[in-house]
């Protein structure tokens, strides 16, 4: 009888113990299953730092949703007609069981094989093979044709706030523009006077504090290294402020700014940071919209259950944030970290607190979005954590603005910050709902705001404004050329049809 009974206890520990090991099984990561996909496994989408990505799936086809481990994939990436590749790669681990991987390449190559790997085993469709010549980032190889490149780049067919901007703009004169701009804007403002003229950048500046046009001239370096750009000619004004009243009784000038406002109707560009943060993706920047997402803390469930904000006093409402924290403390934690507008009251709003680090931000369940001088440029790396944003009602916009839906994807909250603390108890209460929120910010961001996206919008803005010249754009009286860098060390050959002068 016991021996019986002992046989019957083996029996049932070998069927545990076997349904124990199908269940591990099925949880592990399969390299068959496992998705991959991304521009980065294209050859004609050409970015500063390319990218694409791995989504963990298990042998039952499931997504995992947490972290597999960020030690769990290896990406290999070499070309057969060169042994020494020097291409740089990240894989970032956005814990919610994806991953993504980015590369820089310093040369161009041939040909260049994309491999996965999961213990050893090729994952997915590995692998992957960029086909042709693949061309790095200073390799000057523009697309002759702008509708190819637009094509290969999966730009969507438009984008709103360009619509939006230039439609009270029947035509663009660049010889009126020239001498208008400069009479209206000239004498006050800091503006750079920009012409491309068969894909060669020309410029001319205005104004006392010029510094900013290296973020414009890198930018616009790097699109005609990629694209043959329309013949154009325009002004980008270089301070915060946008510069163009909404006045009916005026003709406006078009002017473009990095920033939009309510009252004003100047022609919105992504922001410097933003576009400066693309250019230098593992490069001299540390914040970029792809190192976020490998750095968005831990997980829903273990944040703190607060709101969070750090800035300098850019404006009267970052003050009164401050002073909220100080009394509720529980539920938000804000502080300054530098004075310059205003006269610092430690009374009022305490010692100044040392700089945090962005990705621990996302240490916390709440983002605060409060206005600076003008919009808040922090706000596409908010959106790409994993925390949900509480956003200023504010006068001014991005160039994304217009995609955003308050309580999709952001919530809202009052100019005057008097609804800020109801608001951050409704999260606290309702934590599936601001969880949801939270995700929705994230995605719109991974979709709408990564390096594709920015080339896009920018092509898409230039040749629709191109569009409503009347008359020919010009290399002006004082207009220099910005040169293209020299790559001595690692020159290219362009195997596409030089663009035609």
């Amino acid at each position: 009888n016991m021996l019986r009974k002992l046989l019957l206890l083996l029996m049932l520990c070998i069927i545990f113990m076997t349904r124990r090991s199908k269940a591990a099984a099925a949880a592990a990561p399969s390299a068959s299953k496992t998705l991959i996909w991304g521009p980065g496994l294209e050859t004609n989408i050409f970015l500063p730092a390319r990218f694409f990505f791995i989504q963990t799936v298990d042998s039952t086809g499931r997504n995992f949703t947490t972290s597999p481990g960020e030690k769990t994939f290896e990406v290999k990436i070499t070309s057969p007609t060169d042994p020494y590749a020097r291409i740089w790669i990240q894989i970032l681990d956005r814990n919610d069981g994806s991953f993504l991987v980015r590369y820089r390449m310093y040369a161009s190559y041939t040909d260049l094989h994309v491999q996965i790997l999961l213990k050893d085993k090729l994952v997915g469709k590995s692998p992957y093979v960029l086909k042709g010549a693949v061309y790095h980032e200073s390799c000057d190889c523009p697309e002759p044709s702008g509708a190819l490149w637009e094509k290969n780049m999966h730009c969507p067919a438009s984008f709103s706030q360009i619509e939006s901007d230039l439609s009270v703009f029947p035509s663009v004169d660049p010889d009126h523009n020239t001498h208008e701009i400069l009479r209206r804007f000239g004498k006050r403002h800091s503006l750079c006077h920009y012409t491309i003229k068969h894909n060669q950048v020309y410029i001319k500046t205005h104004g006392e504090h010029v510094g900013f046009r290296i973020f414009m001239d890198a930018f616009l370096l790097s699109l005609t290294r990629k694209v043959k750009v329309p013949d154009i000619e325009f002004f980008v004004n270089l301070g915060d402020w946008p510069l163009e009243k909404r006045r009916a009784s005026e003709k406006p000038s078009p002017v473009f700014s990095w920033c939009g406002s309510n009252d004003t109707q100047d022609i919105v560009m992504p922001t410097y940071d933003l576009t400066e943060s693309v250019l230098e993706t593992m490069g001299r920047v540390s914040l970029d919209m792809m190192s976020v997402q490998g750095h968005t803390g831990p997980m829903w469930e273990q944040k703190i259950s607060k709101a969070f904000w750090r800035g300098r006093d850019s404006r009267k409402e970052r003050l009164e944030l401050v002073k909220l924290a100080r009394a509720n403390p529980d539920m938000l934690d804000a502080a300054l970290t530098n004075f310059f507008f205003f006269k610092h009251d430690e009374s009022l709003y305490g010692p100044l607190v040392k700089h945090v680090s962005f990705f621990d931000f996302f240490k916390y369940k709440y983002q605060i979005n409060v206005d600076g001088t003008v919009a808040a440029y922090r706000l596409p790396y908010l959106l790409a954590g994993d925390s949900a944003v509480f956003k200023h009602d504010s006068i001014y916009y991005e160039h994304f603005y217009k995609q955003l839906q308050p309580w999709v994807h952001y919530i809202p909250f009052k100019a005057d910050l008097s609804d800020l603390l109801e608001k951050i108890q409704w999260a606290t209460d309702h934590d599936e709902e601001a969880k949801r929120i939270a995700l929705a910010g994230q995605q719109f961001a991974r979709t709408h705001l990564m390096g594709d996206s920015i080339f896009c919008y920018y092509f898409k803005l230039f040749q629709k404004y191109a569009e409503l010249q009347v008359t020919e754009p010009k290399v002006r009286d004082g207009m220099e050329l910005v040169e293209q860098p020299k790559d001595e060390l690692f020159p290219c050959y362009c195997a596409r049809k030089k663009v035609a002068l």
